[in-house]
């Protein structure tokens, strides 16, 4: 005997992934918490660096202060109203589209970075990146939403209908945020470069300009009108106005006169038709 003690420790036992959930509710629940668990990282960079939520604030507020003050005095809203008040719904809704460049940004650099190749070769749900990007987008935006709609108070906008109207107008803008956010996504896996970010932030501003947002489309030819009154955004804006009690102008058109109703239809139907692309193409990803 040479005096060391044998070794005794038992054998390691190999590492088995996690068995995936057989039944609906539990395969749910994995889902969810993985969507989760992705969107938390994000939320922790923010904190990490808010300058980048500061930043992105910057430029929605500088639109603001230009229309209300430089060009403010020129604009008048056909009816009769003020025109901040008249402003300021298209505004949040100019933010939410706005969005889609940070959605586009924020997915490509992922899968860059490699990112997004390493979480599809861990033991998750297929959905849960997906699902944590519109999670934590979300996050961002109810949270810009909220300093923006602050900041307009600031310059004179105030909502004139109950809590409740007001509470309807905002869920609508977070609504159509919610359907951009899966255009997003989808662009951002299809374009994995820096062509989807250039694409989306070129079409940024004519979907956001061509609406209701800063005019009334009856102030344009009536064909540019006409494509002005079908953009999902002026339905949203529209609504908004209403709900908030805010000056509007109502068109003669089908879509003018059921803004509310097209304000809900819209996001919906573009969740339906982006958000299965979006796991889809997840799921098959070529690397």
């Amino acid at each position: 005997m040479n005096g060391t003690a044998p070794n005794t420790a038992p054998p390691a036992l190999p590492t088995l992934p996690p068995v995936r959930p057989s039944g609906p509710l539990a395969r749910l629940g994995w889902a969810a918490a993985d969507g989760w668990t992705v969107a938390r990282r994000d939320v922790l960079h923010w904190l990490r660096q808010p300058w980048e939520l500061l930043f992105g604030l910057l430029f929605p507020v500088l639109m603001v202060l230009m229309f209300v003050y430089l060009l403010g005095g020129a604009m008048s809203v056909p009816g009769g109203g003020d025109y901040t008040e008249y402003l300021m719904p298209g505004m949040f809704a100019m933010v939410m589209v706005f969005g889609l460049g940070e959605t586009v940004t924020a997915v490509t650099t992922d899968s860059t970075r490699g990112v997004t190749d390493r979480f599809r070769s861990m033991p998750m749900a297929s959905s849960a990146v997906v699902v944590g990007r519109c999670l934590a987008d979300m996050l961002r935006s109810t949270v810009t939403l909220v300093i923006l709609i602050g900041f307009g108070m600031l310059v004179g906008w105030q909502w004139h209908g109950s809590a409740g109207a007001a509470l309807a107008g905002f869920g609508l803008l977070l609504l159509l945020r919610f359907a951009l956010v899966w255009i997003g996504i989808y662009v951002g896996l299809v374009m994995r470069g820096q062509g989807g970010i250039a694409l989306i932030q070129t079409l940024e501003f004519p979907i956001g300009f061509l609406s209701n947002a800063f005019v009334a489309t009856a102030t344009m030819p009536v064909w540019l009108g006409a494509v002005a009154d079908w953009n999902p955004m002026s339905s949203t804006v529209a609504a908004a106005r209403e709900l908030f009690g805010n000056p509007a102008v109502a068109g003669d058109s089908w879509i003018t006169q059921n803004a509310l109703l097209m304000a809900v239809v819209w996001p919906v139907l573009l969740v339906a038709v982006f958000a299965p692309l979006c796991v889809h193409r997840y799921r098959n990803l070529s690397g």
